[in-house]
């Protein structure tokens, strides 16, 4: 075999191209990465994004697969449950899972993304180049453009096929719908995001429950705060762009102030330099990205934000591309080096799962910021956990499907959790706890749900 038919280009380093390199070096490929960023791992780069995520099962499964979860496994903080913070009233721990072992980590993007770029160069066949970026493909005459950034250089690649792990704005994926046809959306929510910051303690300890996400749900917002290893406390306030109250109308720190003493002011005293914060960080955007197919040919295929960007309130964005690398790299496995086949059957198995966590993750943000206020809403968790309990072939939550069991399809999960709710609002109807619920009768309902 040739050198050049051993090559292949990924477009973009960071966590879902860092991790497929990993996985084809240990094929044996020769793997050029291209990436516009500078090297964060020698310089600061603000992170644009949420700088903190949360791995679950998804994820983990697939740095298992890659052989890096050992190394990765330090950088974790357990996250057993939400502590939700109502206005007024006490905070309180709601479990995710009904199992001890059903956890999700919190993770800084970061300094995940600098051990896979690591463990990606240790292989010796991986080659990252910083402050370049594909810019377009000529699928005409299967040639990369591609720019350093730095010396605004252009040159051009023959090294197709393209993984284009480039993100939401993925330049491959819309030379795809210039030159292809293919069809794609790019929605954004009506709400954006600021991040925010906890300090530590003066002995770098944590000032709030180290082991939980916080959420402070408010209805038509919130704010939600993951830990760090450094005793940090990154917030993130998502609130509507424009309307009252929004972004647009918080534009002086009085009004700023006014707003989180009327609705956060538990976190006030916590938030130290909220007005700094609030005032020079970005405004972060959410989006929904769709489109098909998700390759062309032999040529390019997209993954991970890519393919399919969802806005964060299930945190799958990131186990989702995971689980991306994961197909592409079995295929490889099974197929070799036929990648129209490889490209055609991953399209084919993701795309109807990229769409389902894409509806659920909007879901789940209506659940977060209003339904966990809501008693209604607790007491179906109660019933979920016991049906779980009695029935666990039968009956899994939705949310445990999605964030515990890598197994199940987002697909499935998303089509069996629309039968669970039929079943939940039927069994709790015109009830308000779990004794006056009657789970006697919660077998032959099962069946009548088809579950």
């Amino acid at each position: 075999m040739s050198a050049i038919e051993n090559r292949i280009v990924i477009s973009g380093a960071g966590l879902a191209g860092s991790l497929l390199a990993i996985m084809l070096a240990r094929r044996g490929f020769e793997v050029t990465v291209y990436e516009k960023r500078l090297d964060m791992r020698t310089h600061d780069i603000p992170a644009g994004r949420s700088i903190n995520l949360a791995l679950a099962a998804r994820g983990i499964r697939a740095l298992e697969h890659a052989g890096v979860m050992e190394r990765v496994r330090e950088l974790l903080i357990p996250m057993p449950g939400r502590m939700l913070h109502p206005l007024g009233g006490e905070q309180h721990l709601q479990p995710y899972g009904s199992r001890p072992t059903e956890v999700n980590y919190s993770v800084s993007r970061a300094d995940l993304n600098r051990a896979l770029m690591n463990e990606a160069e240790a292989t010796g066949k991986v080659r990252i180049l910083f402050e370049h970026e594909v810019q377009d493909i000529d699928f005409a005459t299967r040639t990369l453009k591609v720019r350093n950034t730095s010396t605004h250089d252009e040159f051009e690649d023959r090294g197709l096929p393209v993984l284009a792990a480039d993100g939401a704005a993925s330049p491959v994926r819309h030379a795809m719908a210039r030159q292809l046809g293919i069809r794609h959306s790019e929605d954004i929510l009506d709400h954006a995001y600021k991040e925010l910051r906890i300090p530590p303690t003066e002995s770098n300890g944590w000032r709030i429950e180290k082991n939980a996400l916080h959420i402070w749900p408010r209805g038509g917002f919130m704010v939600i705060a993951l830990p760090n290893l450094d005793g940090t406390f990154t917030c993130t306030l998502f609130l509507a762009r424009q309307g009252e109250p929004s972004f647009e109308s918080l534009q002086t720190p009085e009004a700023l102030r006014e707003f989180f003493n009327a609705q956060f002011p538990d976190l006030v005293p916590l938030l130290p330099d909220l007005e700094h914060d609030f005032f020079h960080n970005p405004l972060g955007i959410l989006g929904t990205v769709r489109c098909e197919p998700w390759h062309h040919e032999d040529q390019a295929v997209l993954i991970g934000d890519a393919a399919h960007a969802v806005v964060p309130f299930h945190g799958q964005g990131m186990n989702a591309a995971f689980e991306d690398c994961i197909e592409l790299d079995l295929l490889i496995e099974k197929h070799g080096r036929d990648w129209k086949t490889i490209f055609a059957e991953y399209s084919k198995a993701r795309k109807p799962n990229g769409d389902a966590i894409a509806q659920m993750a909007l879901e789940n943000y209506v659940e977060m910021r209003d339904s966990v206020r809501d008693p209604a809403f607790h007491l179906r968790k109660q019933v979920e956990f016991e049906l779980e309990r009695r029935f666990p072939q039968r009956f899994i939550p939705r949310y445990s499907m999605v964030m515990f069991h890598p197994e199940i399809p987002y697909a499935e999960a998303l089509a069996r959790g629309e039968r669970q709710q039929q079943l939940l609002r039927e069994l709790t109807e015109g009830k308000t706890s779990l004794q006056e619920v009657d789970l006697s009768s919660a077998e032959a309902a099962l069946a009548r749900h088809g579950l």
